[in-house]
């Protein structure tokens, strides 16, 4: 089963040193999944500060800088992994060290026919001098509800058509819906102990829905993508770039 874990944490709750040497071990946790078959890919991601947020209504693309929702903790990184079940999936999320101050939140992806291969690059590799981005998806379930299954599958087969769009000009990496917030697992590690919660990080109206990695020459043309995401037009994009961990090496 492939689960995406989101790290979420205060930006200001780790200085500079405790941030990179944080990176470097959850560099390590890359590794020993590795070892063990369970690594897909992870990465950290760039400052909310270096966001953009894109909604299209009545046509019109509207473009706000900095993240959808304004919280106290944001999204800094993410894994996806392959393991058996949940439980396995939590006892990973509880070994990340973001885990100790901030919040591991654990959703599964579902399967969606016809996406085209995903292609992970090794974010530790240098040279590869592509600029990578990540699209978080926000959706209303409710509002999906309220228009039905139909408008929800023709969304969903928009948002593959945009997928193979982006692999037919070689910016597509990898994307996936996420199952409902209802299947989220929340995992904290605080002196010692592991806490475990039901539900998601945050208990908002708009939340993740899915997510897309691609690279661009630039964040405008990464907004330029994010707008044709059927998504946009009920909730919202956030665009963030990607954290180049080959800053560490």
């Amino acid at each position: 089963m492939n689960y995406m874990l989101l790290i979420y944490g205060a930006e200001d709750a780790w200085t500079p040193d405790e941030r990179e040497e944080c990176m470097r071990d959850s560099m390590a946790v890359c590794d020993e999944l590795e070892a063990s078959g369970a690594f897909i890919t992870a990465s950290p991601l760039e400052s909310v500060t270096t966001a953009a947020s894109v909604r299209v209504r009545h046509g019109q693309t509207l473009v706000t800088t900095g993240p959808f929702a304004e919280t106290a903790e944001y999204l800094g990184g993410y894994y996806l992994i392959d393991v058996p079940n949940l439980d396995e999936a939590i006892a990973v999320a509880a070994k990340l060290p973001p885990a100790k101050k901030g919040t591991v939140e654990i959703r599964p992806l579902m399967t969606l026919e016809g996406l085209p291969p995903s292609r992970y690059l090794d974010h530790r590799t240098k040279g590869h001098g592509l600029k990578k981005f990540m699209f978080l998806c926000y959706d209303d379930e409710e509002a999906w509800l309220k228009l039905g299954q139909d408008a929800l599958q023709g969304a969903m087969q928009e948002a593959v058509t945009l997928t193979n769009k982006l692999h037919a000009r070689g910016k597509f990496l990898s994307a996936s819906p996420l199952h409902s917030v209802s299947t989220a697992t929340c995992v904290r590690v605080r002196n010692g102990q592991k806490l475990i919660t039901d539900g998601p990080y945050a208990e908002t109206r708009e939340v993740l829905g899915g997510f897309y990695i691609i690279t661009a020459e630039s964040l405008e043309e990464a907004v330029a993508y994010a707008a044709e995401h059927p998504g946009a037009r009920i909730s919202g994009v956030e665009v963030r770039p990607i954290f180049e961990l080959t800053q560490l090496v």
